[in-house]
């Protein structure tokens, strides 16, 4: 089995270490050049291991480009696998393989279809996630499944934590799938589009926290949007404060105040009230050197 694969986040790297250690190693890989890699917080270099594999390695900022559709076609894979590359794959790039192009998304599809998936997963209170594998059609997320592993969504999960279940649901889809089409397993099941749902994109600029929303959205929003992402934020007089975990404090009506006032000082950070009366602990936090001081106010820019 010849395979061609894209992708160049840390899901796109445990993906090819799992073909490589299953003996399935690419022939190409297809990838960002390090000097893009601020194209993606969660960046990993796919072209060193690729090398020690033996693989070529094709850089390219667009997958629809001649020159990569002519990468792909001259490697003559029997299989493209797409993983973490954020591009609408078009019909000349799918069609460079002779069997087709499989995609992964980290999302139950036909549900949740779309980008930022792990972040809107957690925004969404989803109480159960999945990991898919599909062959890559004109549409978006929208092609026949060929496996998926359903999982549960802890309440208390973090960007990182489902980040990581994902990942290893795609060690072990992975090379399982491209046996199954070595095999000549190659039919998928086609999802029911009218139970589709789709997610937008997310900016970093969307990790603004809005002080007046309940502790327990502002909570929320600090899990869905932190490590491997640019994380939630507030600004102490201009001085951007990336607020990387926080817990409930105390109940409404501990502390009377104005929404987004820190209240103490305490032995592992600072507490802020929310818009619901309730106040939160901030136990880790990065870009202040020093706690806010107590009755700021903390805002947007």
């Amino acid at each position: 089995m010849r395979i061609a694969f894209v992708g160049a986040v840390e899901g796109s790297l445990v993906a090819l270490n799992a073909l490589i250690d299953d003996g399935l190693a690419p022939i190409l890989v297809v990838t960002l050049a390090p000097e893009a890699a601020h194209r993606h917080s969660d960046f990993a270099d796919l072209a060193a291991p690729a090398r020690r594999a033996e693989a070529a390695v094709h850089f390219t900022g667009n997958i629809n480009a001649p020159e990569t559709v002519e990468a792909i076609r001259a490697a003559a894979p029997d299989l493209t696998m797409v993983v973490g590359w954020s591009q609408i794959c078009r019909e000349p790039f799918r069609a460079a393989a002779r069997l087709g192009t499989l995609g992964y998304h980290p999302a139950p599809l036909p549900r949740f279809r779309g980008r930022a998936v792990i972040p809107w997963t957690i925004l969404a209170g989803e109480e159960t996630t999945g990991s898919t594998v599909f062959w890559l059609d004109e549409g978006t997320d929208s092609g026949p499944i060929v496996a998926q592993r359903l999982f549960p969504v802890a309440p208390d999960e973090t960007a990182r934590s489902l980040y990581d279940k994902h990942t290893g649901a795609l060690a072990q889809l992975v090379p399982l799938v491209a046996r199954r089409v070595a095999a000549g397993d190659c039919v998928g099941t086609a999802q029911d589009h009218s139970l589709a749902s789709y997610c937008a994109k997310r900016t970093e600029a969307d990790g603004e926290i809005d002080w007046r929303e309940p502790a327990e959205a502002v909570l929320r929003l600090v899990r869905a949007v932190g490590d491997p992402y640019p994380g939630a934020f507030t600004h102490d007089a201009g001085t951007k404060i990336r607020i990387e975990a926080a817990r409930l404090l105390a109940p409404r009506g501990r502390f009377i105040g104005l929404a987004g006032q820190v209240q103490t000082h305490t032995a592992e950070g600072f507490s802020v009230l929310c818009g619901d009366g309730a106040a939160i602990e901030v136990t880790a936090w990065s870009g202040a050197a020093s706690k806010p001081r107590i009755h700021v106010k903390l805002a947007g820019a």
